[in-house]
């Protein structure tokens, strides 16, 4: 018959035996599992929607910031938020938040988007992707984005995409898409089209906040959509000091009273 011999292990060896082992029993990722699976709480891309049985292809746009308690994100052209109620890593309840109401070019994808973002949603985890999916089975699928510099304030154009007044935010009018331009020279000083005159100005600056000076335009008369995108633009710069924002490829300006603008920048901006 044979005997066992006992084996004395240091306890610091027998700690990490411990750990180890423990470690193996854990959301299924022992020997073999694969890869550690990455945590909700990041940076999402958003690839596609699947819902009443069709894919809808996400725009580049897209986006789902994940937080602990509280998720910000893009349908495509309108932001929003929501609280989040997470339970453990296998389900999420969103309760949405505020939303920008722009007209968009891709309202499908939006509304479709804000439909499946409420709820309880379970997730569905893998090496840099991750799925919400619906009690019916839609799904939101994303992947890991990385984290994309911020566009320099300096040196680039902007173009106006939408005008702020309070809590709301708008889409230029039709006829008016893409005629509000302006660059900050490294000096600070600013030239470009508020619609339909050019101007120039020099600004000042004292941290975010942006102070223009008087603008110096040409006088060509201006009506119509573009006429009136020009007088928004003309008084919010004449406001007084407006904050600015960098988040990516957006710029937002801002106003004391509420009101200002969001301009964006080419994705190769440097």
């Amino acid at each position: 018959m044979r005997t066992l011999r006992h084996v004395h292990i240091p306890a610091g060896l027998a700690l990490v035996l411990a750990l180890a082992a423990a470690g193996c029993g854990q959301d299924g990722q022992g020997a073999g599992a694969g890869a550690v699976l990455p945590d909700p709480v990041g940076r999402w891309s958003v690839e596609s929607l699947t819902t009443g049985g069709r894919t809808l292809h996400a725009p580049e746009t897209a986006r789902l910031d994940i937080g602990e308690k509280q998720a910000k994100g893009n349908y495509g052209c309108n932001g929003f938020t929501a609280a989040l109620s997470f339970a453990g890593t296998s389900a999420v309840t969103v309760t949405p938040g505020a939303t920008t109401t722009m007209a968009c070019a891709d309202m499908e994808f939006e509304t479709a988007f804000a439909k499946l973002f409420t709820g309880r949603l379970t997730i569905d985890r893998g090496p840099d992707r991750l799925t919400l999916k619906t009690a019916d089975g839609s799904t939101i699928a994303m992947t890991s984005e990385p984290t994309v510099p911020d566009a320099p304030l300096t040196t680039v154009e902007w173009t106006v995409q939408s005008l702020i007044s309070g809590t709301s935010v708008s889409s230029l009018p039709a006829g008016a898409a893409g005629t509000a331009r302006f660059t900050i020279a490294a000096d600070l000083s600013v030239s470009g089209t508020l619609g339909c005159n050019r101007f120039s100005a020099q600004v000042t600056r004292d941290g975010d906040r942006l102070t223009f000076g008087p603008l110096t335009t040409t006088r060509m008369a201006c009506d119509g959509p573009a006429g009136e995108v020009e007088q928004k633009l003309t008084d919010l710069f004449a406001s007084g000091p407006l904050v600015s924002r960098v988040e990516g490829r957006r710029l937002t300006l801002t106003a004391a009273d509420g009101e200002g603008l969001i301009a964006e920048t080419p994705s190769d901006a440097e």
